[in-house]
């Protein structure tokens, strides 16, 4: 699960860590709708780049490739003790914390939504699916950050010494995929997944990777 942002406004800043989360506001979506109708009313024709025929790699319009164009995600999962969880998210990951109650806790993931249930007893299993030759465990969750970004964070967990399951390192060279990857654990054994697209607008480009 990859989510990236791109432009418009910023979420209030995370302490301790650029983790910051641009949105596109609702004022610059509106004008865009207002664009498109006026370009389908006046009979206006594209132009060559826009009507080209697609190649091998389909690149999603701007308005579908960021997340910024998108409602905040939202996803819930288990974790087996709340205090590590804290720690992992809110210290080391440096996501603000929002509601809580005696069993959960939710946090703000770069302007998505996540929730952490504490399930007596749990331990996340993962199953492994190969990409590009890496063991990749199965399920995960994270986000598609900068490049920047994604080495600030890779460099945070390493000084905080978490173990990596697959270390930072660039994956799909040369390819359209091409993206900076590393796979690490919560205390719960739950698998996180931060990467970086080398080409942002190619995170949703439409090809088979053999």
């Amino acid at each position: 699960m990859a989510l990236s942002m791109h432009v418009g406004a910023r979420v209030p800043a995370v302490h301790g860590a650029q983790l910051s989360a641009p949105f596109l506001s609702c004022t610059a979506l509106a004008k865009d709708e207002r664009r498109k109708r006026w370009t389908l009313r006046s009979g206006c024709k594209p132009t060559v780049a826009q009507a080209a025929s697609t190649t091998d790699v389909q690149k999603t319009p701007e308005i579908h490739t960021s997340s910024s164009a998108m409602p905040p995600f939202h996803l819930a999962f288990p974790v087996s003790d709340l205090k590590q969880t804290k720690s992992f998210y809110g210290s080391l990951l440096g996501c603000p914390e929002g509601r809580s109650a005696a069993g959960w806790v939710d946090y703000n993931l770069f302007g998505h939504q996540i929730v952490c249930h504490q399930v007596k007893g749990y331990n996340a299993n993962a199953s492994a699916n190969a990409v590009d030759g890496d063991p990749v465990p199965v399920p995960h969750f994270g986000l598609a950050l900068s490049v920047q970004q994604f080495h600030d964070l890779a460099e945070r967990v390493k000084q905080a010494d978490v173990q990596f399951v697959i270390q930072p390192h660039l994956r799909f060279k040369g390819q359209p995929g091409e993206q900076w990857t590393m796979f690490f654990k919560d205390p719960s054994g739950n698998a996180l997944e931060f990467k970086a697209m080398t080409t942002p607008e190619n995170l949703f480009a439409k090809y088979y990777v053999s």
